[in-house]
């Protein structure tokens, strides 16, 4: 494979995107790509906007990416999706939890959550696979694993076993999380 294949993965702070992009890049290194990650801006504190890029190919040279060149967009949270679409390739793929975390003007009522937010994109023609992560994430055990529920949908459009993506969880987690990660991932492959 001689081009790189871009993947955005965004949410809120404090949802787990670092280990998202961790696993994703150990994945991915793992199967002998040169790989970049780099969360390029946001806050790591809880409610602040986070974007990590992963870019993965023969030979990588940057780790950013531009308007446009994003095949897959990962967002842990709705509204987060719809902010980065301009980002997303014309035929690209959005992968979202459905989960919705009010910003904070519409905690301060200054403003209100948009509704459909998945219908509205899917109107503009882009491919959306929205999917209650949280609801699955719980069902193997902890909200926290709702990154992991999100790297198992990914995993649905990427070429690598199963097994390589076990790997990486087992290198990344800590062992008295590891059951609980793997079910996660399992939840979001729909297995």
């Amino acid at each position: 494979m001689d081009d790189v294949k871009n993947i955005m993965i965004v949410g809120v702070g404090g949802q787990g995107a670092l280990l998202a992009s961790k696993t994703l890049g150990q994945v991915l290194l793992d199967a002998g790509y040169d790989v970049k990650v780099s969360e390029v801006h946001g806050m790591s504190q809880r409610g602040g906007s986070v974007v990590t890029y992963v870019r993965y190919g023969k030979k990588v040279y940057s780790p950013i990416v531009d308007k446009g060149e994003a095949d897959f967009i990962v967002s842990f949270e709705m509204l987060e999706a719809a902010r980065y679409t301009q980002y997303l390739k014309k035929d690209g793929q959005i992968v979202v939890n459905t989960q919705q975390i009010d910003p904070m003007p519409v905690i301060t009522g200054a403003a209100e959550y948009p509704s459909d937010l998945a219908k509205q994109m899917q109107d503009k023609g882009i491919k959306v696979d929205a999917l209650d992560c949280l609801s699955l994430a719980e069902q193997a055990g902890t909200a926290k694993s709702v990154n992991i529920v999100l790297m198992g949908r990914l995993s649905r459009y990427m070429d690598f076993p199963e097994t390589a993506w076990m790997a990486a969880i087992e290198k990344l987690v800590k062992p008295q999380f590891l059951e609980m990660n793997k079910k996660a991932f399992k939840l979001g492959r729909g297995e």
